[in-house]
């Protein structure tokens, strides 16, 4: 048996439960015992949402075909974001593959990779700037 004290329009009701089974209940309200109806508010289904299947890691973002010229292999950016991190500098020689900087696009951060050997004769960029597709990033001579 549960106990509760109801105040409604300022007067206090003081009700006992004294059995409920499906939608009758049997109650003692100030001493007079009564038998009530229950009506329950139907649950609304809620929607199953399965989690996401985690996101393979994204592949370097790197350009077909290196564009070069007298001054050496100008590494552009594939799609425009902004500048998180730098990992090589001015004179660092580099393999094919080596990570240059790292940059967020389409709320990814993606890894820049060198698409050829040599030395950096250049980094055009700096943490946080934002840069479009097709900015030259650095220049790999």
């Amino acid at each position: 048996m549960k106990k509760f004290k109801f105040t409604i329009s300022g007067k206090q009701y003081e009700v006992e439960v004294q059995s409920f089974e499906n939608d009758k209940a049997q109650v003692v309200v100030n001493g007079t015992q009564y038998e009530v109806d229950v009506e329950r508010e139907k649950e609304e289904a809620k929607p199953v949402i399965a989690p996401r299947p985690k996101a393979a890691p994204a592949p370097a973002a790197t350009p077909a075909a290196p564009a070069g010229d007298a001054n050496g292999v100008k590494a552009v950016a594939p799609l425009p974001g902004t500048i998180m991190q730098i990992f090589v500098n001015v004179g660092d020689q580099v393999k094919r593959g080596d990570k240059i900087l790292m940059y967020e696009a389409m709320k990814m951060e993606n890894n820049f990779l060198a698409e050829t050997d040599g030395v950096i004769k250049d980094i055009k960029v700096r943490v946080g700037d934002n840069v479009l597709q097709g900015a030259v990033l650095a220049i790999i001579g």
